[in-house]
């Protein structure tokens, strides 16, 4: 048996060394099987597996939201922060610009939310950056500069990050997807009434972050009811079990300030209507989180299926759009009526969008060119652009 083994096995020596092409083409076929094996497997996992590997690599991270945070990036913001912790990562949550909303600073009170704000590209708190509910560095001296290790995001755009993106624009709110990555790696929302170490899963979604995620969904689908994918429904059925019904009242009903209220008042004292479009500025502002409100409030008037308010504050010209019209996608809407305007920035989803425009651009003067702007808008929404 041994000697007949010993036979076999010098043959094949042979045979490799009179044949050594078939030899390199055996060795190559292995490699690339291996490899190829490696590979399905490591990008077959689920994503929020992969999205958890990832975090573990580094010893820090800065959890980078867009500018003026909104509750649907504060809370993605926060579970990124919750996983990369409990996978042996520091996690320093930032945002430029600022937090102005009632809602949204009710948010970040009521739930404690740890966020540092920065002015400069300098002040971030780790060199491996995570994007969350956008996909493109902006709102700080110098964010041009910077390269994203991670995009996690649900409005449409260029931007990758350099490790791991996923972008996923058919999604109402980007807090679904860190609910999905908790789903992945099977954590278990701890009630409101447990402890996190009465939880024996090796991961969990704290109490906190299940409402500030539940929150973000409700938020950014109009609780539920525009803009709405299947997965919205379901993370919410998943984060449920940990949503603090106290606290979601706290943040859902916050005290509205009178400048708020009577900036949605000018925006339905001053509306333009044709048809069923209805366009508004409400001059100068020193909240500029009181004009989506105030779209908000214009978009429920009756025969009213699309509307974008406007006003100004330091130099600038902010818009935001509302739209239950099919034949109207906001987003688009706003960015065709700004994209001969210099310097100017719009987009959005199909129900709601924004932009802005510098006012103190000399190719720009305000408010010598409301008149062409506005018949812009006018076209945009007729999909005359």
């Amino acid at each position: 048996m041994l000697v007949a083994a010993g036979d076999v096995a010098q043959r094949a020596v042979t045979f490799a060394q009179s044949h050594p092409e078939l030899l390199a083409a055996l060795l190559v076929t292995l490699v690339v099987l291996v490899g190829g094996g490696y590979v399905m497997h490591r990008f077959s996992r689920p994503l929020g597996v992969r999205f958890a590997s990832m975090l573990a690599e580094y010893e820090h991270v800065s959890v980078l939201t867009h500018p003026n945070p909104d509750p649907d990036a504060m809370a993605a913001a926060m579970g990124v922060a919750s996983l990369a912790e409990q996978v042996g990562t520091e996690a320093t949550i930032q945002f430029p610009g600022q937090i102005r909303h009632q809602e949204n600073r009710a948010f970040r009170n009521v739930l404690e939310v740890d966020l540092d704000p920065i002015e400069r590209a300098a002040e971030l708190a780790s060199e491996t950056v995570i994007l969350v509910d956008h996909n493109v560095p902006r709102g700080f001296s110098e964010s041009e500069t910077i390269r994203p290790a991670a995009v996690v995001d649900h409005h449409p755009g260029e931007g990758r990050g350099e490790t791991f993106t996923d972008v996923r624009t058919e999604y109402g709110a980007c807090s679904s997807i860190i609910a999905e990555y908790f789903e992945d790696i099977d954590a278990t929302p701890v009630p409101p009434e447990n402890h996190e170490s009465e939880i024996e899963t090796p991961y969990v979604v704290p109490s906190r972050v299940s409402t500030g995620l539940f929150f973000g969904i409700l938020t950014d689908t109009n609780r539920l009811t525009a803009g709405v994918h299947a997965a919205d429904f379901d993370a919410s059925g998943y984060l449920s079990p940990g949503v603090d019904e106290n606290l979601l009242d706290r943040i859902a009903n916050p005290q509205v300030s009178a400048e708020t209220l009577e900036i949605k008042a000018t925006a339905i004292r001053e509306r333009e209507v044709d048809g069923p479009f209805a366009i508004s500025d409400v001059g100068a502002v020193s909240n500029v989180d009181a004009i989506p409100q105030a779209a908000d409030e214009l978009i429920l008037l009756e025969g009213v299926t699309a509307a974008i308010v406007y006003g100004t504050r330091n130099g600038v010209l902010y818009l935001s759009g509302r739209s239950r019209d099919d034949r109207v996608h906001m987003g688009r809407a706003i960015e065709s009526a700004l994209d001969d305007v210099p310097n100017a920035s719009g987009g959005g989803h199909a129900r709601m969008g924004g932009g802005q425009v510098p006012l103190d651009d000399d190719d720009f003067v305000w408010p010598a060119r409301r008149t062409t702007l506005t018949d812009r808008l006018w076209q945009a929404l007729a999909g005359d652009l």
